[in-house]
């Protein structure tokens, strides 16, 4: 996959990439994974609340397990 920046856009990159001790692919790269990390983490948190508007709600036995599991993994 190949992005293009603006020569504005790059040199603010790799301002922020030098202030940050990294190089610009680096930061470019960890930006990308996070907003998709955030957006999974989003997904979650919507589809928990519908859960909950319907009613859907699990023991508190069972979500402590379940949470010590995600911990393993």
């Amino acid at each position: 996959m190949e992005v293009r920046f603006t020569p504005e856009q790059e040199a603010q990159i790799i301002r922020a990439a030098k202030s940050q001790g990294t190089e610009a692919e680096r930061l470019v790269r960890d930006a990308a994974l996070h907003f998709i990390d955030d957006a999974n983490f989003r997904a979650a948190v919507l589809e928990a609340e519908a859960c909950a508007g319907r009613g859907e709600f699990i023991e508190e036995d069972e979500m402590d397990a379940r949470f010590e599991e995600m911990l393993r993994s």
